[in-house]
């Protein structure tokens, strides 16, 4: 996995300051590439990164990246080379059999060195490149659009000059004294300040990756909580509608059962309702199907009143509630249309799409009566 929490890095080494190349762009200052390479590697092995390579041709930056590499790697502090070569290429960089360094070779399925390339380099912690060409730019190309810490050397020109050119579009985890320091020209303190400013790079997006995660798993805790109390409106409302008393003259606890329970069942419309989407803050969705709620419920109340008069002298609360709350509930979990048909000067959804229902010991309307109101 690509910047992965090891305390040893892993660390792809690309690109090329072969003088006898013809490169586009061209490469510049080659007399400095060798020993800078070999800098390089003392600093990546001092660092207590893992390198990987794909060749240990004599063309490739990889050589003398690895010689330096085993220079500075000691027997308390051992390197690691993982080599990544097709399955029909070797890989010989001719070390010492002292070297304290443990040689590893990964070689890819594929016989095409561009598919054991592009994979592997996915599945580094960071990328350094100097020189090279084509297939330099595509992966450092391929690195910032994966966001992997990443340090074109531009010193050198070639491939890593035009990718370190492409960090004024794309930052990711850089910042800007490690992009000037990348576009400087070579001294004798560029390797460590190189190496200090890749790994920089790792820890900056492991920071950004940990208050990621650590976001998702708060809002994730919160929409749970908010589900819960979803939950716990849903069978109180319900609790209200099995308790609810037979039927008689509306007493205060009747009004605030039958007011109360499709309240209840709103607001838990209106938190599921929010929980469909990326907001996580299920408080406020919560107060607004309240609203609607409240809103739908009294409008559905008063247009019973005006049809029967008498509805409190004989109020029927559990004969109600079996309609109220599902109407809380549907109010709630459509606030938005609730609020816009109340802005356009309509009822509301209540009042202007349910029929009434007859109060209880109410006589259904006779026929032509709908007509005369």
């Amino acid at each position: 996995m690509p910047s992965s929490r090891s305390p040893r890095p892993l660390i792809a080494v690309i690109g090329s300051a072969d003088p006898g190349r013809t490169l586009s762009p061209p490469l510049t200052a080659t007399h400095l590439a060798p020993e800078a390479c070999r800098q390089l590697g003392r600093e990546l092995a001092r660092a207590g990164c893992d390198l990987a390579v794909f060749s240990s041709s004599p063309e490739y930056i990889e050589t003398d990246v690895v010689k330096g590499y085993a220079e500075a790697s000691t027997g308390a502090e051992p390197g690691r080379v993982a080599a990544y070569p097709p399955r029909h290429l070797d890989v010989d960089f001719g070390l010492f059999p002292d070297a304290h360094l443990s040689m590893e070779i990964h070689r890819d399925t594929s016989g095409e060195w561009e598919v054991a390339f592009y994979r592997t380099l996915l599945t580094c912690d960071g990328v350094l490149m100097m020189g090279g060409g084509q297939n330099t730019r595509v992966a450092g190309i391929v690195a910032l659009s994966q966001r992997l810490p990443l340090v074109p050397v531009a010193a050198f020109g070639g491939g890593a000059g035009q990718v370190w050119v492409q960090f004024d579009k794309v930052r990711n985890d850089a910042d800007d004294s490690g992009i000037r320091l990348m576009g400087d020209n070579w001294s004798s303190e560029s390797a460590g300040r190189l190496v200090a400013c890749l790994l920089e790079q790792r820890e900056r997006k492991l920071r950004n990756l940990e208050e990621t995660e650590r976001g998702q798993r708060s809002a994730a805790l919160r929409s749970m909580r908010g589900l819960a109390v979803a939950a716990v409106c849903m069978l109180g409302s319900v609790a209200a509608l099995v308790t609810a008393g037979p039927s008689q003259q509306a007493r205060t606890r009747d009004l605030l059962v039958l007011v109360g329970a499709p309240l209840a069942a709103s607001a838990a419309g209106a938190i599921i309702r929010n929980s469909f989407g990326s907001d996580a803050r299920w408080g406020r969705a919560a107060v607004r199907g309240l609203g609607a709620g409240l809103v739908s419920v009294l409008l559905y109340f008063a247009s019973q009143l005006l049809s029967v008069p008498t509805l409190l002298d004989d109020l029927d609360v559990r004969r109600l509630l079996f309609f109220t709350i599902p109407l809380g509930f549907t109010a709630g979990f459509t606030f938005d249309l609730v609020f816009e048909r109340l802005r356009s000067g309509a009822a509301g959804p209540a009042a202007a799409q349910v029929p009434d229902v007859p109060a209880p010991g109410a006589s259904p309307p006779v026929a032509g009566e709908a007509s005369r109101r």
